[in-house]
C-alpha cells in the first residue's frame, strides 16, 4: 500500500483505472477506509475510464493515528454540541479537505471530480469550496450542510453509532456488533446481503481498527459546525445524492445540501439508507456519468 506525506501527515492511498482518464477522487466517512468503497462502484469507475484514486482519512485505516490527543468524551462531546458550547477537537473537517489537497499535490493532479461519502461529503464540500481550482465537480452521497435546525439521527441510529464495541471483543464478536450497527442504518429497501457485509466489516477489521479515531472524527464534524456559507462559494457542477430512508443523516439534510450550492442536482432515492448497497451502484455510476465526461458549465456563485 503506497504511503505519502501530505499536509504534515502520512496518507494511504491507491490508485486504479486510466491514468490518462478524468481523475475521481473518493473520500470515504466516519470511520471507514479507502477499502470501504464497494469495488463494484470502483470498477464501474475504471470501466467508464476514469482514474480512481482512494485514501485513508486522518485517525482511519493506515494513515496517520491521532492517538496523542487521546480519546474524547462522546456523551459530553454531544451534550456540548446540542447547546452550542465549542468543542475541543484535534483537528477539523478544514484539515481533513487540506489532506484531500495535499495528496492531489504529491500526486501531481491538478483538477479532479471529489465524490464523497457521509463525513467524507462534508469534507468534499470544504474542498469544492476552497480550492475550486482543484474540483472538476463535486458529488456530496448521504451527506449534510451541518446547519443548526436540521433534523439529526433517529434514536435507534444515534444509540447504534455510539454505542461502543464490546471490551476485549474477539473478531466474531466485532463483526457482530458493526454489523448491527449498519444493520439500523443500512437501506431497508436494499438490504445487503449477509455475507457481503459480514465480508466488508472483517476486511475493515483486519486492515486497521482505531475506534479513538471514529470518536476524533465524530467530535471534528460537531466542531467544524456550520457549512452553509461554504456551501454558497461553490462554483463546480455539483451533484447531491440522498436516500429517502436514511436514518442517520435525514433526507432533509441532503435537500438543505442542493438547495445551498447554486446550481445543485438533488436525486433522493426511495429505499436508501445510510449506506452504498450493491443494488443502487449502477444507478450512482448512472448519476455520476454526466458530471464525470460531460461539459456542464461552472455556475457563478450564488448571492
Amino acid at each position: 500500500m503506497p504511503i505519502i506525506t501530505a499536509n504534515g501527515i502520512d496518507i494511504a492511498y491507491e490508485t486504479s483505472g486510466n491514468p490518462d482518464g478524468p481523475p475521481v477522487l473518493l473520500i470515504m466517512g466516519l470511520g471507514m477506509q479507502l477499502v470501504s468503497w464497494p469495488a463494484e462502484f470502483v470498477q464501474g469507475l475504471e470501466r467508464e475510464g476514469c482514474f480512481v484514486i482512494r485514501f485513508d482519512n486522518r485517525d482511519s485505516g493506515l494513515s496517520t493515528k491521532f492517538d496523542l490527543a487521546g480519546v474524547p468524551n462522546l456523551p459530553l462531546s454531544y451534550v456540548k454540541s446540542l447547546v452550542g458550547w465549542p468543542l475541543r477537537s484535534a483537528y477539523m473537517l478544514s484539515d481533513m479537505a487540506a489532506d484531500a489537497h495535499g495528496l492531489l499535490d504529491a500526486l501531481r493532479i491538478g483538477r479532479a471530480h471529489v465524490v464523497g461519502v457521509s463525513m467524507g461529503g462534508m469534507i468534499a464540500q470544504i474542498f469544492a469550496a476552497r480550492y475550486p481550482d482543484r474540483t472538476s465537480s463535486l458529488t456530496s452521497i448521504m451527506s449534510s450542510s451541518g446547519r443548526r435546525g436540521l433534523p439529526g439521527p433517529t434514536r435507534a441510529a444515534r444509540r447504534a453509532l455510539m454505542q461502543p464495541a464490546p471490551a476485549g471483543a474477539q473478531r466474531d464478536r466485532l463483526i457482530e456488533h458493526m454489523a448491527q450497527t449498519f444493520r439500523v442504518i443500512g437501506s431497508p429497501g436494499f438490504p445487503m446481503p449477509e455475507k457481503m457485509l459480514r465480508d466488508r466489516i472483517a476486511m475493515s477489521i483486519e486492515r486497521s481498527l482505531c475506534p479513538g479515531g471514529v470518536a476524533r472524527q465524530l467530535v471534528a464534524i460537531a466542531a467544524s459546525g456550520d457549512r452553509s456559507p461554504l456551501l454558497r462559494q461553490i462554483v463546480r457542477p455539483s451533484l447531491v445524492i440522498h436516500g429517502a430512508a436514511d436514518p442517520l443523516v435525514p433526507v432533509a439534510c441532503g435537500i438543505d445540501t442542493a438547495k445551498g450550492i447554486a446550481g445543485a442536482v438533488l436525486h433522493v432515492i426511495d429505499g436508501m439508507g445510510h449506506d452504498l448497497p450493491p443494488q443502487l451502484i449502477p444507478r450512482f455510476l448512472a448519476l455520476l456519468k454526466p458530471f464525470l465526461f460531460s461539459k456542464i458549465v461552472p455556475h457563478a456563485v450564488a448571492g
